[in-house]
């Protein structure tokens, strides 16, 4: 399957060449103060069994397209968890989730 991807927003944001920390733990993409409103959002085939979070195949959220350290995209970033808006460029997160893909750390 072929996913069509904004190469010019690639250069734009280090995010939208990256994407290391859509796919760092299973555990990480949770659902924490978002309310029913916001939850109701996001497509139910996404949320995982516990309803307490996105689903992840493997340790990669549902949601991230694209691969790793070249081209991705969130396929509901839009409506994406609290805990995805939180994670910045070249914070301590950031940087841990491109260590374990072998990425450099962002310079600020």
């Amino acid at each position: 399957m072929s996913i069509a991807i904004d190469t010019a927003a690639t250069t734009a944001s280090p995010c939208q060449s990256c994407g290391a920390c859509c796919a760092y733990s299973r555990n990480w993409p949770r659902f924490t103060i978002e309310d029913d409103d916001a939850l109701d959002l996001i497509p139910a085939q996404l949320v995982n069994e516990r309803l307490s979070g996105m689903r992840c195949d493997g340790e990669r959220c549902a949601a991230l397209k694209g691969t790793i350290g070249q081209a991705t995209a969130c396929g509901i970033y839009a409506v994406r968890p609290e805990v995805c808006r939180t994670c910045m460029p070249g914070d301590p997160e950031c940087t841990m989730a491109r260590r374990k893909f072998g990425l450099p750390p962002l310079s600020g």
